[in-house]
């Protein structure tokens, strides 16, 4: 059973930092990308970004280029996001992805999302 656990969220002021931990069951094997994604109240779940589980292939949305960070510990399974330079429009739940098996063949996997309030 593929698990994902998320950490991290809470509320931060405008211009603060968080950062968001995802760690995926050990059980769990042919990892070949992991990401982020994240919904804000009435709206569609959105991509923020994504990095390969071999090489160093990172893709990002636009509205967190230069902003947002993410890094793997493959040890570990786990995926992180670091986000600086918060805004409001920054506020969504932010939602963990992984892809198994040659480019997700194997399934596509959420975990349960961690909040994040971005308020002064």
């Amino acid at each position: 059973q593929v698990q994902l656990v998320e950490s991290g969220g809470g509320l931060v002021q405008p211009g603060g930092s968080l950062n968001l931990s995802c760690a995926a069951s050990r059980s769990i094997f042919g990892v070949y990308q992991m990401g982020w994604y994240r919904q804000a109240p009435g709206k569609e779940r959105d991509f923020v970004a994504l990095i390969r589980w071999s090489g160093d292939t990172t893709t990002y949305a636009d509205s967190v280029k230069g902003r947002f960070t993410i890094s793997r510990d493959n040890a570990k399974k786990t995926v992180y996001l670091q986000m600086n330079s918060l805004n409001p429009e920054d506020t969504a739940v932010y939602y963990c992805n992984v892809w198994l098996g040659n480019r997700g063949a194997a399934g596509s996997y959420w975990g349960q999302g961690t909040q994040v309030t971005v308020s002064s």
